[in-house]
């Protein structure tokens, strides 16, 4: 397991600056949150790239401004519109190979969506993301169908080996589900995973400020995928100033480290 940070963190920064400032303080391993269409250009791409170069630092997935739209986009019965979304979606993939990432991270669609019809959508996306050496990775988000540990195992099951997971565990409280229970469910295909604290002070809390079961958690991740990336994903308001995020980062980065040390003895 690899521990790392979102650059969602430090929204709304921009995010050549939030990389930086997250680089120079140490992070090692980074989700991008792209948040406009500009940033897909190839010359900023590039620019993100070489800036991680700089500090010998990985990107590991992509998390795209588009998200909040994903049910229009895809899970509609405009089919032309469906068809733009896939080229569209192409522009996230081609700056995931310049910068390296290997993980897209995708909402999903509306409470009320038949399984059926996102899996036929879904495995169409996959399958281009995997023309470009990415995977498509559904998270669950409480506010859409993902946000049901009862319809992830579902598709998983209906998807086979064409489907990736990205847990949230905030977003799995908030849906009143227990994030154990999307384990269960993804299995092995949990490819990703966002993490913080949470207890009686809220659901999305730096690490230590709550109740949440770390340890557990690691041990039965660990068993299903031991390469799965650890992402630190706070909001804004969830932190005073970046050292409190960069001191969460180094706690979770001591947690993840010794199932490696371990699986080496």
């Amino acid at each position: 397991m690899q521990a790392g940070v979102s650059t969602a963190c430090l929204y709304p920064e921009l995010l050549e600056e939030s990389i930086y400032r997250l680089a120079v303080s140490g992070v090692q391993n980074l989700e991008i949150f792209i948040n406009t269409h500009s940033e897909l250009k190839k010359s900023y791409a590039h620019s993100v790239a070489n800036l991680l170069r700089r500090f010998d630092i990985r990107c590991c997935a992509l998390h795209p401004f588009t998200c909040e739209i994903e049910q229009l986009l895809f899970f509609s019965d405009y089919e032309r519109r469906f068809e733009d979304a896939i080229e569209y979606h192409k522009l996230y993939f081609r700056f995931m190979n310049i910068v390296g990432a290997d993980i897209f991270v995708l909402h999903g669609g509306k409470a009320n969506q038949p399984a059926e019809l996102f899996c036929e959508r879904y495995s169409r996306l996959y399958r281009v993301g995997q023309e470009f050496g990415v995977k498509v990775a559904l998270e669950n988000v409480s506010r859409c169908r993902s946000g049901s540990s009862a319809f992830v195992r579902e598709v998983a099951g209906m998807l086979g080996s064409e489907f990736a997971f990205v847990l949230d565990t905030k977003q799995a409280i908030r849906a009143k589900e227990n994030p154990f229970t999307f384990l269960d469910a993804a299995g092995s295909r949990t490819e990703h995973i966002h993490i913080s604290d949470n207890g009686e002070l809220g659901d999305c809390l730096l690490i230590g400020k709550g109740r949440f079961r770390f340890r557990q958690f690691f041990d039965k991740l660990y068993a299903l995928n031991p390469n799965a990336n650890v992402i630190l994903e706070l909001y804004r308001s969830g932190f005073g100033g970046i050292s409190d995020l960069i001191s969460s980062y180094n706690v979770l980065v001591n947690m993840t480290e010794q199932y490696d040390k371990e699986a080496e003895k």
